[in-house]
Parts: structure tokens; sequence; C-alpha cells
């Protein structure tokens, strides 16, 4: 199989062992192909929903930093809750650094989080569809096959 992958595809070699398998164990090798498909889109889901939440956490930081101290302005506790506040001092933020933890930091400081925390993300989201991709490729090679097993097997009418 080490042999096949380096003349391309890397899907090849894995054809050939399943031209090999039963349909029983074909029927397997898609059912969980096809579920890690899913299992990783519902990855790349969450991952758009993630880098999305921190785009805006971004701009909210450019946008704070342009008013004045001392200005009111409607702070969200919620998505749908927000009270009266003043700026008091749009030098200093707190980051959500996750599951419940905030960390005072600059205004600069929490820019750059969460500019490297959405590059983190788009890198991650990068690899996560190749790999989808990949799985695709091995599913969807399973289920042409698995077909062409079960043509041969049903009596030609």
């Amino acid at each position: 199989m080490a042999s096949s992958r380096g003349s391309g595809s890397g899907v090849g070699g894995l054809g050939a062992e399943m031209e090999k398998m039963s349909v029983e164990q074909l029927k397997a090798v898609k059912e969980q192909t096809d579920l890690e498909v899913n299992l990783l889109q519902d990855s790349l889901n969450n991952i758009r929903t993630a880098t999305s939440r921190l785009e805006i956490a971004s701009s909210a930081l450019r946008d704070l930093s342009l008013r004045p101290q001392g200005q009111k302005m409607l702070v969200p506790l919620t998505a749908s809750l927000y009270v009266p506040g003043t700026l008091d001092d749009a030098d200093r933020v707190l980051v959500d650094v996750g599951t419940g933890y905030f960390v005072e930091k600059t205004m600069t400081e929490g820019k750059e989080y969460c500019e490297r925390k959405i590059n983190l993300l788009k890198s991650n989201f990068d690899q996560l569809v190749e790999v989808a991709s990949k799985k695709k490729s091995i599913a969807d090679e399973a289920g042409a096959i698995l077909h062409s097993k079960l043509k041969q097997l049903s009596p030609a009418s």
C-alpha cells in the first residue's frame, strides 16, 4: 500500500484493497468513512462559528478603542440582553480564554490574542478540509466498489 501512495492519489492503493473485500466489509468501510466525514463536517462548522465570533470580537475591540473615555454605551450581557454602561478604560479589556475564565489584557494584547486564535483556527480548518476530502474520496470509492459488487451479485434481468 505504501508504494501505491507515492503515485499521487493516495486512495488508489486502498481501492485495490477494497476490491478484495466482501460486501459486508465494504458496507462497514463506507459507513465508517461516512460517519467520519460527518464528524469532520461538524468540526468544520464549529471552527467556522468560532472564527466568526473571534472576528466579531476583534472588530468590537477596534471599535471600542476609538471611543472616548466616559462615553455611555450598551453593554451586552447575552446575545439579547444589553445594559447601560459607561466606558471607563478603553486601554484594558477582559478576554475570555475559555471555560469561564477571563484575563485582563491591554487593548493591543486583546487584539493580538484574537488574531492568533483566528490564525490557529484557519490553519486547523485547512487541515480538516484536507482530511475530510480524503475521507470523502475513500467513502465514494467504497460506495462505487460496493455498488459494482452488488450489481455483479444480483441476477441479470
